[in-house]
């Protein structure tokens, strides 16, 4: 059996998303518990980990969509660089005017901030990305 955060490292939304029923894979052996007659597999440890290259990114403005809007701001899927991996557009990040306006879907522009390698988190700012001589407004409206 395959946990689902064996799968893979990007996120998805379904295991189908990562492997179909009748496919032949190649795992990773992780655990056999003789007692409960079990074997725990993982495909993604035989992939390459992508989190470290992230940090080579901090400092670079990107383009992405608006995955969630949270109380305590938004994320944002940076698609053109690795796998997809969202990051947070912390509230104080986002230029006023959008706060209330912004909706999940919309195309945001940010910077990378911070890439937290031991907490597997991205964090991103609209304001800062807009100083940096972004877009205009910084936000393309579906």
């Amino acid at each position: 059996m395959i946990n689902i955060p064996e799968l893979s490292w990007r996120p998805f939304d379904h295991p189908s998303d990562i492997v179909s029923v009748g496919q032949e894979i190649t795992a990773e052996i992780l655990d056999v518990d003789m007692s409960r007659e079990r074997v725990s597999l993982s495909l993604r440890a035989l992939q390459e980990d992508p989190w470290p290259q992230m940090a080579q990114w901090i400092g670079q403005v990107v383009t992405g969509p608006v995955t969630r809007v949270v109380p305590i701001g938004v994320f944002v899927r940076i698609e053109d660089r690795g796998d997809g991996f969202e990051g947070l557009v912390h509230t104080s990040e986002l230029d006023e005017s959008l706060r209330d306006a912004i909706e999940t879907g919309d195309t945001l522009t940010v910077k990378i901030l911070d890439v937290d390698l031991a907490r597997r988190r991205i964090s991103l700012s609209h304001t800062q990305a807009l100083a940096g001589g972004a877009e205009a407004d910084g936000v393309v409206l579906p």
